[in-house]
Order: structure tokens, then sequence, then C-alpha cells
């Protein structure tokens, strides 16, 4: 897993954040959790699904138990949209179906509290 930390742009306005890259998960596997402060996380996943490729997102509050959110599972390339609602300390995607081929790379952006100085 991949961190990049984000910094405001002073032009657009954007939050400061943090880049997730969980790269080429094969099937039956799942990315590290990852948490910290946040407002909003968005999520998409592109790469190989193969035949029948299926890519959830989960929840944890503990690290160790995992719920499906409710975004849609994705089988093909495309965007995670969580619930308003949803805001687990984790996140992690999990290949929950494909063949031998199947490498899913998702890119998450968790953009942080503002600051106010």
């Amino acid at each position: 897993m991949a961190i990049t930390l984000q910094t405001t742009d002073a032009s657009t306005g954007q939050a400061d954040g943090v880049t997730v890259t969980w790269a080429a998960i094969p099937n039956g596997n799942q990315g590290d959790g990852h948490g910290g402060p946040y407002v909003t996380a968005t999520f998409i996943a592109t790469g190989t699904f193969g035949t029948g490729g299926s890519i959830r997102m989960e929840g944890s509050n503990d690290g160790t138990n995992w719920v499906p959110l409710t975004a849609t599972a994705l089988t093909a390339a495309g965007e995670f949209v969580l619930a308003p609602a949803e805001h687990p300390k984790f996140i992690r995607p999990n290949v929950t179906a494909g063949d031998g081929t199947t490498a899913i790379t998702v890119t998450g952006f968790f953009a942080s509290p503002r600051r106010v100085n």
C-alpha cells in the first residue's frame, strides 16, 4: 500500500488529505486497512478484473472485524460512493471474486479536516 500526503492547493482550495493506493490486488485478497482522521473518502478501482472479478469496500472500527460497506461491489473499473453516514475508523478493498488474471488497483483519497488559522 502506497501512501502520499497531499497539501492544500491554493488555486482550488482542495482540502489536505492522504492518497492511498492498493496495487494489483489478486482474487481472494484484501488491501491493508487505512484509517486516520478524515472528512470524506473517495475510491476508484481500475486494473484487470478477469472472469467474474468483483471488488467491494469494507469498514472496521477495530482493524480486526470487517463488514461490507453499502457501496455496490464493482465488476468493472469505476468509483465507490459510500453512504454519508458510513465513516468507519479503517477502510480496505476486498477482491471477492475473479480468476488468475485478476489484479485490481484501488486509489483512495481521504480528505482531512480543514485547518483554521
